[in-house]
């Protein structure tokens, strides 16, 4: 069975305006397209393809603003925003998508920023790669400022989801831990570290792709699980 994968950054309450929240999505939009041409532009959803095509994400500051506020939920303020898009890129199995909650300052809603992935197809085969994996969390980390963020197959998430606990980071085939935690220890090779613009660190396991179904794999993460937490890196976002 193909594995499918995804990118998640994750951070706690945090109150903040639709302007504050429309400079990080334009910081963040202006990241992606660094890291691949398909991430060049974004649209907003729409009934059809077809319909979604018409709705492209501008980038300035106004636009952004407004699309912020039209994600604000209409009967809980303290839930914040919601901001998706589309990439419309080849087929759906081959496009890309991200969702974003921010402002949120309510103690059930936390602030993610997700990224879905080609699960098959030429773009797949280009992104799903451990240097784009890491790019992709590398703009998030630097625009949303989260606590941590992983890139992993589906498969491998819902192992740890069903043994880890609630809020607490993962381990993944790509991940980014915030650099108030403390200091990331030495890792067994081939796991590489390397900081990102004085905010936190990330992590790689391989430079292959990452799967379930490759034992050495698993014991990697296994083991720099196990590291991460000696050192007290593994704590849940909030209480």
């Amino acid at each position: 069975m193909t594995e499918t994968y995804h990118v998640g950054s994750y951070w706690g309450p945090r109150k903040e305006t639709p302007e504050a929240c429309a400079l990080r999505l334009g910081r963040f939009l202006t990241g992606l397209r660094d890291v691949d041409p398909s991430f060049a532009q974004w649209f907003q959803p729409g009934r059809s393809r077809k319909a979604a095509l018409t709705r492209p994400i501008g980038l300035e500051p106004a636009e952004l603003e407004k699309l912020v506020r039209l994600g604000k939920d209409r009967v809980v303020e303290e839930i914040g925003f919601r901001v998706d898009g589309w990439n419309g890129v080849g087929a759906d199995h081959d496009a890309c998508g991200f969702l974003v909650t921010c402002g949120s300052h309510a103690a059930r809603v936390s602030n993610a920023c997700s990224i879905t992935l080609p699960s098959r197809g030429p773009n797949a085969d280009r992104l799903l790669t451990a240097h784009v994996l890491a790019g992709l969390l590398r703009a998030a980390a630097v625009a949303w400022e989260p606590v941590w963020g992983v890139a992993t197959s589906q498969a491998h998430r819902k192992l740890l989801d069903e043994r880890g606990v609630r809020g607490a980071p993962c381990v993944g085939w790509v991940m980014y831990l915030e650099g108030h935690r403390g200091a990331v220890p030495p890792l067994p090779a081939p796991a590489r570290i390397e900081p990102v613009e004085g905010r936190g660190t990330l992590i790689t396991l391989t430079p292959e792709r990452f799967t379930v179904a490759n034992p050495e794999h698993m014991a990697l993460a296994e083991r720099v699980g196990e590291l991460l937490a000696g050192a007290g890196l593994m704590q849940p976002v909030s209480p």
